[in-house]
């Protein structure tokens, strides 16, 4: 799994987690819900000031959605 799809699958993971909505999230980090659809699947890339962002939201420190978790 590389980097883009490591942030991908942990921003899906931590969203889920709060029980946030892709839209609700995107509305609180100041972002288009189709941005945060996008990010899920890797299509784009995360710049440092959109991790920051969803970061604050979801209330998780940002290194914590580039790191490999264990999936079991």
């Amino acid at each position: 799994m590389n980097l883009r799809e490591t942030f991908a699958a942990n921003l899906r993971y931590y969203r889920q987690e709060k029980g946030v909505s892709q839209e609700d999230l995107a509305h609180r980090a100041g972002l288009d819900r189709t941005y945060i659809s996008s990010l899920e699947r890797s299509v784009y890339s995360a710049s440092i000031d959109v991790i920051e962002k969803v970061a604050l939201v979801l209330e998780v420190e940002p290194h914590r959605f580039l790191k490999v978790r264990n999936q079991s």
